[in-house]
């Protein structure tokens, strides 16, 4: 959910309709992005090397921030002026709004970091933060439409939208054999 979106006249009349960012509010779109994308990192990362908990754990925070980092640059880049220069606080709103982007990482990352006391071995271990990736993904879809005001019936068609999405990349993992 980017926020509220707002009606404002346009030159030649017609109504524009323009997104306004809310600090206050959760970003579920990108909590469900970066979500996705934690899934996509763990479903293609070997367990090789010498250190395959470290290295997934790394690869999953490094992802998310850089992600993160871009969204917020291709946010502000696409909203100023040319030749104007980026406004320091529009850019701190906007960092603060698109960080559920890297904070999506945080969840499996924190998997991978418990598999050890849980007993798994470097493969349970990607198959434990992939399916922790899918459910924060459809737990952030089904809560986005409900704080939009879905109905029960399309919350629900939200979850399972997301969770199609996610099995997609579990059955990729699965067809890869990694």
């Amino acid at each position: 959910m980017l926020g509220r979106v707002t009606s404002s006249p346009a030159p030649t009349g017609h109504r524009v309709h323009k997104e306004r960012l809310d600090p206050g509010r959760t970003d579920y779109a990108g909590a469900v992005y970066g979500s996705l994308l934690a899934a996509s990192v763990v479903a293609t990362a070997g367990t090789a090397g010498d250190f395959p908990r470290l290295q997934l754990l790394a690869l999953l925070l490094v992802t998310g921030v850089v992600f993160w980092v871009a969204h917020v640059y291709a946010q502000i880049a696409g909203e100023r002026v040319v030749g104007r220069p980026i406004d320091r606080r529009e850019l701190r709103r906007v960092a603060r709004h698109e960080w559920s982007i890297a904070e999506a990482a945080v969840l499996p990352a924190v998997a991978v970091a418990l598999s050890p006391v849980l007993g798994l071995d470097p493969s349970g271990t990607a198959w434990l933060a992939l399916a922790v990736a899918v459910a924060q993904q459809v737990a952030w879809a089904t809560l986005g439409a409900i704080r939009a005001g879905a109905s029960h019936r399309m919350a629900v068609g939200e979850g399972v939208v997301n969770l199609l999405l996610g099995l997609v990349i579990v059955a990729a993992k699965a067809a890869l054999g990694h």
